[in-house]
C-alpha cells in the first residue's frame, strides 16, 4: 500500500477532502498547497463508461480561457508553403521527411506537441512506435492532421488541452497554475468539463461524471459535486 510523505499528510489535514463548490475545491486545492514551485492544478474526472469498448471511448480537445500556464515546444511536419505559415504561427520546429528521420535514427524528442499535415501522414505514420506510447501522435480528431497548421499551431501555444480517458476510465487534465486567480481556475475548469461533458458517447448509460476531483501537482485531491461545474450540454 503506497505511504505518503509528512509534506503530503499535513497538508491532507489542513483542508477537507470535500468542497460544497468550484471555487471552494480551488481554495482548498491553494491552501494544502506545499511544494517550492508553481504547481500545476489538475482536474481528474470518474466516467460512467467503460474504456474497452471503442464505441464508449471519450476523447478531445478544447481552448482553455485562460491558457495552462506552460507554452508547448511544438513541431510541424509539412512541406512547402505550410513550412512557412508554421514558422510565421509560431512553430518550435518545422520541416518534411527529414524530421521523421531524425526522430527513427536519433530519438529526439525535443517537444510536447505534433502537427502533420495529411499528405505528410505517410511518413509520420512510420513514428507510431515513438509518438504513440508518448500521446504524440497526429490525429485529424485532435486537430493534429490538418493543412490549417497555423491555426493549430496558434490553438496549442494559446493553451489547447487534449483531454482522453485512461482504461480506468478516469480523465486527467492540467487547469493551470497555483499562480493563476480562482476566477481564472474556475473559468478553465468550467471550460474543460463541459468539453468533457459534450464527448459523451450515446451508448454511456447511467451517471456520465462520476466524480471531480481537483488537485495540485503535489498536494492533495479536493472532490467537488459535477454539478458545482453548472455543466451545460
Amino acid at each position: 500500500m503506497p505511504r505518503h510523505g509528512k509534506n503530503y499528510t499535513e497538508a491532507r489535514k489542513k483542508v477537507s477532502t470535500t468542497a460544497p463548490d468550484l471555487e471552494s475545491a480551488i481554495r482548498a486545492v491553494r491552501d494544502a498547497s506545499f511544494a517550492k514551485f508553481d504547481e500545476t492544478v489538475e482536474l481528474h474526472v470518474r466516467l460512467g463508461v467503460n474504456p474497452k469498448h471503442a464505441d464508449q471511448m471519450v476523447r478531445g480537445t478544447v481552448v482553455l480561457p485562460h491558457g495552462t500556464g506552460k507554452t508547448k515546444r511544438v513541431l510541424v511536419i509539412a512541406g512547402g508553403e505550410k513550412i512557412k505559415e508554421a514558422e510565421a504561427a509560431g512553430a518550435d520546429h518545422v520541416g518534411g521527411p527529414e524530421m521523421v528521420k531524425k526522430i527513427q535514427e536519433e530519438n529526439w524528442l525535443d517537444y510536447e506537441a505534433v502537427i502533420a499535415t495529411p499528405d505528410m501522414m505517410r511518413e509520420v505514420g512510420k513514428l507510431g512506435k515513438v509518438l504513440g506510447p508518448r500521446g504524440l501522435m497526429p490525429n485529424p480528431k485532435t486537430g493534429t492532421v490538418t493543412f490549417d497548421v497555423a491555426n493549430a499551431v496558434r490553438e496549442i501555444k494559446a493553451g489547447k488541452v487534449e483531454f482522453r480517458v485512461d482504461k480506468t476510465a478516469i480523465i486527467h487534465a492540467p487547469l493551470g497554475k497555483l499562480s493563476f486567480g480562482n476566477e481564472q481556475l474556475v473559468e478553465n475548469a468550467q471550460t474543460l468539463v463541459q468539453a468533457i461533458s459534450r464527448a459523451k458517447p450515446s451508448t454511456a448509460k447511467g451517471k456520465y461524471m462520476v466524480s471531480i476531483y481537483l488537485a495540485s501537482t503535489m498536494g492533495p485531491g479536493v472532490s467537488v459535486d459535477p454539478v458545482a461545474f453548472e455543466v451545460r450540454t
